[in-house]
């Protein structure tokens, strides 16, 4: 290659500074955003600590009744799932689920503590105290399914228990900005 072709030593440095964080963001979005469909995951087989050395520790461990444990992987408050493995008495993974999709939101009852909630759906969102209702009401972000708008999941708590639950349509501002 010429002296004329070959770029100058100050470009080639712009354009690592530039490509640099861009790979390094694939690359980190590609790794946490595979727990879903991971092929070394597989029920029976996979050990509690295969799944530590693959995705490291787990937002939250709930200890279950048969000696076993479930592992919360939360992707609050940007993502859009949480995904729970159920590992059995032998250390063996049972079950995967999504914590947050449609079906599993619809277990959540009038009732229900806090606790069980969280146990449900993995951490949430965020949390606002409504005072002159009593309310307050925990939020998760969840996938939209049928629209291009974001969606959150509401549950709202009174006393300590669940009220009821509730949706709420997350709108771009840069759309209604441009008017």
């Amino acid at each position: 290659m010429d002296a004329q072709n070959c770029p100058s030593p100050g470009r080639r440095r712009r354009r690592a500074v530039v490509l640099l964080p861009v790979l390094l963001l694939v690359g980190l979005l590609s790794a946490c955003a595979t727990l879903d469909r991971d092929a070394r995951l597989q029920l029976g087989r996979s050990t509690g600590a295969d799944i530590l050395a693959w995705y490291g520790p787990p937002s939250r461990i709930w200890p279950e009744a048969d000696g076993g444990r479930s592992l919360q992987y939360a992707s609050q408050p940007f993502g859009q799932h949480c995904q729970v493995l159920r590992l059995g008495p032998d250390d063996r993974l049972l079950s995967r689920i999504d914590a947050l999709s449609a079906q599993a939101r619809e277990r959540v009852q009038p009732g229900m503590s806090p606790e069980q909630v969280s146990r449900l759906l993995c951490q949430e969102r965020s949390r606002v105290v409504f005072a002159h209702s009593g309310e307050e009401v925990w939020d998760w972000t969840v996938d939209p399914e049928l629209s291009h708008y974001g969606l959150r999941f509401n549950v709202h708590f009174k006393n300590g228990h669940v009220l009821r639950t509730s949706h709420s349509m997350v709108f771009d501002d840069e759309l209604w900005m441009r008017r």
